[in-house]
């Protein structure tokens, strides 16, 4: 009886001693949210790229794991660098003739919402005269005195903000630099964790670490594959059809798809409202709805089974109510831990599931008379 006794208040003292570390954790991760975000998009960037730190090595055994790490991490560097140089001279180039139509599309919608909803017995005003005027004083007419408005506006907000300023500017600073050294340090860091489980956990841990890695790593690596294609995709598509903000539009639409069906749905917003500035909303119905159509069709029957997989099980309503959820808690934060915790919660999830199918409770089993003797006696002691 001693021994049973001692064994079962070991484990109440383990699983105290972890219900107290999550905690620490959880109430760390509160409130030191906004310190650790270059620590955690260091984290998942690292996690993302350490395949390729591997196969590096792979392929010149003779680089060194240092070497690999800054050849990856400058690979990246460029390669998004190279976006925003594509990207923001042609947003900036068509912002003028953007800020020069809005007038006319609010003029038009209100004239032509405007009866249709009196007829649908909403007698909504769209006040298009208050919107210009709005637009007007925050975006200017485009004249040199209003940019150098805008420009001194924009540097006093700079000024009096400089706190945040300097802040973005040295998470910029920190996020290469932590990447770089839990690259080089990524195989060992694992190895450490596991060093921290009780050894009789460690099996069953290292079981569910790498079931984790399977689920997630298909999921990132698969989708970042979608998204790369179908940014592809929506550009070419857009500029066949001739809209001017084709390349920036179609990349963010991609990139956005990251958040299953709202970065779809932003990106066809996006799309729209470019396009009715410079066609009118006839021609852009068809043509976005034909790109987008078909892109959707593409990514949802071939792409995404292909290269996710259905056998993931991450669905995508689970991956928004994470991201919502995450971010609506610790903020940017909770958004890049949500998808590696709902990874974690989902394994769990099937072990539980499986535990129970195979339980006498499901089965509707009665347990063997020794083994309810023994049951009995554990719980009386």
């Amino acid at each position: 009886m001693s021994s049973i006794q001692l064994t079962l208040s070991n484990r109440q003292r383990l699983a105290i001693t972890w219900c107290a570390i999550v905690a620490v954790f959880a109430l760390l991760l509160w409130k030191l949210g906004t310190v650790l975000t270059p620590f955690l998009i260091a984290a998942v960037l690292a996690y993302v790229l350490n395949p390729l730190v591997g196969k590096l090595q792979k392929r010149s055994p003779r680089l060194s794991r240092s070497a690999a790490s800054t050849i990856v991490i400058v690979l990246f560097l460029l390669l998004v660098l190279s976006l925003l140089a594509l990207v923001a001279p042609i947003v900036l180039q068509d912002l003028p003739k953007i800020r020069a139509l809005i007038p006319w599309v609010l003029d038009s919608l209100s004239n032509q919402l405007g009866p249709v909803l009196n007829k649908l017995g909403l007698p909504i005003k769209l006040e298009a005269e208050t919107l210009k005027h709005l637009l007007a004083n925050w975006m200017g007419d485009g004249s040199d005195e209003n940019s150098s408005k805008l420009l001194t506006q924009i540097v006093s907000t700079l000024w009096t903000g400089s706190s945040v300023f300097l802040a973005f500017i040295g998470n910029a600073l920190l996020i290469p630099l932590v990447l770089f050294y839990l690259l080089l340090d990524w195989p060992r860091l694992l190895a450490r964790a596991v060093d921290l489980v009780p050894l009789p956990w460690q099996e069953k841990f290292s079981q569910l670490g790498r079931e984790v890695d399977e689920v997630l790593g298909q999921y990132l690596r698969g989708q970042l594959s979608v998204m790369l294609v179908m940014a592809c995709f929506y550009s070419l598509g857009l500029m066949l059809g001739g809209l001017q903000l084709a390349l920036p539009i179609g990349v963010f639409t991609g990139l956005a798809m990251f958040v299953p069906y709202v970065g779809y749905g932003l990106g066809l917003v996006l799309a729209l409202l470019a396009a009715t500035l410079q066609f009118g909303l006839l021609k852009a119905g068809i043509v976005v709805g034909i790109v987008y159509g078909l892109g959707q069709l593409l990514e949802s029957f071939y792409l995404t089974p292909k290269w996710v997989g259905e056998r993931i099980g991450l669905h995508p309503v689970l991956v928004i109510f994470a991201l919502m959820a995450f971010g609506h808690l610790l903020g940017f934060t909770g958004m890049l831990i949500a998808l590696p915790l709902s990874a974690i919660l989902f394994v769990l999830w099937q072990h539980l599931y499986q535990h129970y199918r195979s339980s006498a409770l499901y089965l509707g089993q009665k347990k063997p008379a020794a083994a309810a003797t023994e049951a009995d006696e554990q719980e009386q002691v």
